[in-house]
């Protein structure tokens, strides 16, 4: 019979495969816990995807705060990623406050309003991924702070800048705009050029600049190296695709507004697999 776990687990696989592979190199007693946490995630990052309009998805999104504030849903019990995601906050003693963040922060995907600044944008990627990354590092730990919320915080910006770069043909063709308003002004950058599809020298200009930030922070992340423990080197593991994924984008040129940035299964898990024993030195 499949549980509520191998349910989970198979969420991430189907919708971020990424983790999902980096999420197999870890130590086999803590996977059902990474996995929660990705499953959760997963479900709360598509919200805006399986409904039509934003106040469903603040419904749904209050249905995961609801339950993480201890509010009482008849419908838990048939929720596979809801049951694990409980199990595993009580198991770990996860703060629940840092999984409601990432229920807030998520609303902002529900509607078109342009991303303002590259400091409101670091502040959602903060609570959508950093956090994320450091519950990763307490499940890793046994539930002991590991006082990895610098390297956290630096790697979930890194890891997130990317994948909205990466999204960006998606998100451009229903007029969604993750690039901060305050770069975009900088180079002129008009957005009905990005929803048209069209890579003008303005919108390569944002992206190069998009691209230094997140080296920027992939290199704080190396300085913060040895303050990580070794028992959750796994949570920064995925960074290891970052640095490919944006020279895949620098390659990619004009099409980069055609598709999304993509690398082969095959090539992420050798990627995955080489960085396992020392991410940072592959980072």
């Amino acid at each position: 019979m499949t549980s509520d776990f191998d349910h989970a687990a198979e969420t991430v696989r189907r919708y971020d495969r990424d983790r999902y592979l980096s999420a197999l190199l870890a130590p086999e007693a803590h996977r059902p816990g990474l996995m929660a946490l990705y499953a959760f995630n997963a479900e709360i990052a598509r919200v805006r995807e399986v409904v039509s309009e934003p106040l469903p998805g603040e419904v749904r999104l209050q249905w995961w705060r609801d339950l993480l504030e201890g509010t009482e849903h008849g419908a838990v019990a048939s929720h596979p990623v809801a049951n694990v995601l409980l199990s595993t906050v009580q198991k770990y003693n996860l703060p629940r406050q840092g999984l409601i963040a990432m229920t807030e922060a998520r609303i902002f995907d529900l509607y078109d309003d342009p991303m303002p600044s590259l400091n409101d944008l670091e502040g959602y990627a903060g609570e959508t991924v950093s956090g994320l990354i450091q519950l990763v590092c307490l499940v890793l730990n046994k539930g002991v702070d590991p006082k990895t919320s610098t390297a956290s915080g630096h790697a979930g910006v890194a890891y997130a800048l990317t994948g909205l770069m990466r999204a960006l043909p998606w998100h451009a063709s229903r007029r969604q705009m993750f690039l901060p308003t305050d770069i975009c002004e900088r180079h002129a950058l008009d957005p009905e050029t990005v929803f048209r599809g069209e890579m003008t020298p303005q919108l390569q200009a944002v992206l190069k600049e998009m691209r230094d930030h997140v080296r920027h922070h992939l290199n704080r992340v190396r300085n913060e190296a040895q303050s990580v423990p070794e028992t959750c080197r796994n949570a920064f593991l995925p960074l290891v695709l970052v640095e490919p994924y944006l020279k895949r984008f620098e390659g990619q040129g004009t099409d980069a507004l055609k598709q999304p940035i993509e690398m082969s299964q095959l090539r992420t898990q050798w990627l995955l697999w080489r960085g396992s024993q020392r991410p940072f030195s592959r980072i």
